[in-house]
Parts: structure tokens; sequence; C-alpha cells
């Protein structure tokens, strides 16, 4: 699959943030503290890395497939070592890390032939630690903001699966990981920060213009209630043996 177009480094800057109690929920579920080799899976542009290197008890491997993209932002990846490569076919030996980590990274993979490589070099007693969404549970009110569909025909366009969420515990099982799963347990203010990231994918022309109008409405409504919520998948996956 080839890889998307990312959104700026300031969109992501946001996005993980917006993330990082969920992920540091997960990641000291994980024992990242004591983990010796970490790999930030599909990096992209460094938004999660130096979190894993102030984190782990180790090194941090931070791999992507953009090798413009992991030498145009080195001070993202400050303490950790890059390597170009592609997710589904890692270059890495058998049981070289402890900790896998990856964000809105296995919606744009062929998540059976991923899932299999990072069982592969995780050693037992590792685990992948994932955050990842399922925009067809999308909930949003009122209608008039409402993007679902945009983001759903957009991801599928661009080679995506947006619902990659749902099926990511019968793959990691399949694939021989012990998988844990919650969801993002709250539901916070709506963000603009939506509307920047869906702009950013290949809309067409109709679908730009209900982009806009949904952006005009919901910046109209001030401090109105609203409900614009993406079902964020929370997965732990264990080798036990």
């Amino acid at each position: 699959m080839n890889a998307p177009d990312l959104p700026s480094q300031e969109l992501l800057r946001q996005q993980a943030a917006w993330l990082a109690p969920a992920r540091a929920r997960l990641l000291r579920k994980a024992e990242i503290a004591r983990r010796r080799c970490v790999l930030d899976l599909a990096c992209g542009r460094g938004a999660v890395t130096e979190e894993l290197v102030r984190r782990c008890g180790g090194r941090v491997v931070a791999l992507d497939c953009r090798r413009d993209v992991l030498e145009a932002h080195p001070p993202q990846f400050s303490g950790s070592t890059t390597v170009c490569g592609n997710a589904e076919a890692l270059p890495f030996d058998a049981s070289a890390f402890d900790l896998v980590f990856c964000q809105f990274a296995l919606l744009w993979l062929d998540v059976s032939a991923a899932a299999r490589e990072i069982r592969r070099v995780l050693a037992p007693g590792g685990v992948l630690v994932a955050i990842e969404p399922d925009y067809g549970g999308m909930i949003e009110h009122p209608p008039e903001i409402a993007t679902r569909d945009l983001w759903l025909a957009a991801l599928r366009r661009a080679g995506a699966n947006p619902c990659v969420g749902r099926t990511l515990p019968a793959t990691l099982t399949a694939a021989g990981f012990e998988v844990h799963v919650d969801l993002l347990d709250r539901l916070a203010p709506p963000s603009p920060l939506r509307f920047d990231l869906l702009d950013g994918l290949p809309l067409n022309e109709t679908e730009r213009a209900l982009l806009q109008r949904a952006r005009e409405i919901d910046a109209s409504m001030d401090d109105s209630p609203r409900v614009a919520h993406l079902p964020m998948f929370l997965i732990t996956a264990e080798v036990t043996a």
C-alpha cells in the first residue's frame, strides 16, 4: 500500500496531545519503563517518538517508509534510532523488540501482514500497544456538523481502512496475540482540528463544499452543546509464548 501524505507537524502534534491521556494509561499498563527495546512503528513525523524515549527504560527505534520525513524532522527523533522500512516486511530480526507502539498507523496497512510481522519481531513477553480509530462508528450531533460519510469516502479513496478498529481484536488474535481492548472512555469538546485533518484527504468538489458548510455551522455554534466523537480502539496485545 502506498504511504499517505502526512498532515502538518502541528496537526500531528495536536492529534498526539488529544490522545496523550489514553496513551499514557496504555503505556503504563504495558510497563514501558522496564522495556529495553521499543519500536515506534510507522512513526511519521515523530509526534510520539520523544515521548517513548522519555518513558522507556532502553532504546527506541523509529520506523517509517518515508525517508524524506525521517530526515526532515531530526529534533523529533532525538534519543532514538531512525530506520526507513516497510511495516509489512520489517527489516529486523525475530524477537528484536519487547514493545511495539503504533497510533493511526494500522488503518493504512495490510493489517494481517503487519500483525504477523509485529508478532515476529516481538520477543516472548513482548507487547503491542496500538491506538486505532473506527470512523464507521463516529457519533456527531447536530446532524448539520456531521462529517462521517466524508471521512469514510476520503479515507477509502486514499487507500485506508476507516473501520480498522473493529477488525483488530480478531486479526491480532489470529496472529498469535493475547488481546486486551479498551475504548476511549470520555467525550472531549469537539475540536476544529477534525475539519483540518479531513481537509487534507482526497475530497471531490461536492465533498469539499459539504465540509466547508459543516465547518461554518460548527464555528457559528460557539458554546452550544454538540458532540463529535471518534471511537478509538486502545489495544494491548501480548506475546505469551
